[in-house]
């Protein structure tokens, strides 16, 4: 079967939220974009979950602020980690410079919805979804196109700009040739639910115990539990049996003790494969990769994702002009890794440094571990460190503010 052909000024592959808001600020600016998702819709189990106030002040920019918190979602103003007896709150959102200082906990799906929804009242906005992107389409050295795979069959995408936003296991990336610098994580994550009762605590915490890690999120009326587990020991869990791992829940969180048995099978459990690596060179001519496709992220801090959007609106700021007038050289495209790289590697090198002086810690058995970890004990008795995480969760190193203005001739229509 014959291919079919698009033709539009930028092709997105992935509606994450680096592809959503890319595509919906360069619609706003006036460009014509395709955003290529494989999925037929956002509903995805466990993917990240937390709009971070630099994410929120963007909304702010925009103007939709309001109309994005109206969604259904839960809010976190601290940080706080539970260490055997100790109680510490490691971070304090209360004095950030943003018009919404705390987290916001709200279904990915839900986000990403919002975006579309507000970036398909732009006419220079197509969104094809089940629409799997394969290869890269490539002419004379420079990037093209791509070829991507759908239910009516073959597609054909071209564009003086690809941009890779499909994350960790980016197919873009992988066949771009760009190399990639791994730098390693000793832990994954196992995510599962349990119901929430009203007597439960309401905010989100983490707790630190026996050489275990457990995460908890609020999310109305279920908790979203996270046990972070040494590199490759999900399978030795499994073989100590589905009971060993509820009495360790019970354990962790005694308030939930009676809803351990909600964990009914292995099946609830979904592995997180922690990754951490970056991207080299993030751009060829024609091509740009951003979020996860050009870092993957650890989930320590939950930043993902809004460093993801971070990036698109700095791509968006630089790009859109270009691409207005027909023309988007490999300078711009370095223009946009430049402008990103340095809070990328920042935020790399404070997670992995969190995985080896806290994570990696608390992890190790009781015998061999003392105390505190020296991070935790600081920000308990200096309370004024606990800004410094705060800002960096909640802001990221670099900031990013909407420059993109709507034109007139793609003012929305409703």
């Amino acid at each position: 079967m014959a291919a079919r052909t698009i033709t539009t000024q930028c092709c997105i592959a992935g509606g994450g939220p680096a592809g959503m808001m890319l595509g919906l600020l360069l619609s706003r600016a006036g460009v014509d974009v395709t955003v290529l998702e494989k999925h037929p819709d956002f509903l995805r189990d466990f993917r990240g979950d937390t709009i971070h106030p630099s994410t929120l002040e963007l909304m702010h920019e925009l103007g939709w602020l309001e109309e994005l918190l109206a969604l259904p979602h839960t809010k976190a103003s601290e940080l706080r980690f539970q260490n055997g007896t100790h109680d510490v709150q490691v971070g304090d959102f209360s004095h950030l410079p943003t018009h919404a200082r705390y987290i916001a906990f709200m279904p990915q799906w839900d986000l990403l919805d919002f975006l579309a929804r507000k970036a398909s009242a732009w006419p220079g906005f197509h969104l094809h979804r089940r629409t799997e992107v394969t290869d890269l389409l490539r002419d004379k050295g420079q990037v093209v196109g791509v070829q991507a795979r759908t239910p009516e069959g073959p597609l054909e995408v071209r564009a003086p700009l690809v941009v890779a936003a499909d994350g960790r296991t980016s197919t873009v990336r992988k066949h771009s040739g760009l190399q990639v610098d791994e730098l390693g994580a000793p832990m994954d994550v196992l995510w599962f639910r349990v119901s929430r009762k009203p007597g439960d605590p309401s905010q989100p915490m983490g707790r630190f115990e026996r050489g275990q890690i457990f995460i908890l999120i609020n999310r109305g009326d279920q908790w979203q539990c996270g046990r972070v587990i040494a590199k490759g020991a999900f399978e030795g869990l499994r073989q100590r049996g589905l009971e060993a791992f509820q009495n360790d829940f019970a354990q962790l969180a005694p308030f939930m003790a009676d809803r351990a048995h909600e964990i009914s099978s292995w099946d609830d459990v979904k592995l997180l494969t922690v990754r951490v690596d970056r991207l080299r060179t993030w751009y060829q001519p024609g091509l740009l990769c951003i979020g996860d496709a050009a870092h993957a992220m650890s989930p320590v801090g939950g930043v993902g994702i809004n460093l993801a959007v971070q990036d698109a609106v700095a791509a968006a700021n630089l790009l859109a002009a270009p691409l207005l007038q027909g023309r988007v050289t490999p300078q711009d495209l370095r223009r946009v890794q430049q402008r990103r790289e340095l809070p990328t590697r920042l935020t790399q090198s404070a997670q992995v440094f969190i995985q080896d002086r806290v994570l990696g810690p608390a992890l190790q058995t009781p015998s061999t571990r003392k105390g505190l970890p020296l991070p935790l004990w600081l920000v308990q008795h200096v309370p004024a460190l606990r800004r410094v995480p705060a800002r960096i969760v909640g802001m990221g190193f670099r900031p990013e503010h909407v420059r993109t203005p709507a034109t007139p001739a793609a003012s929305p229509s409703r």
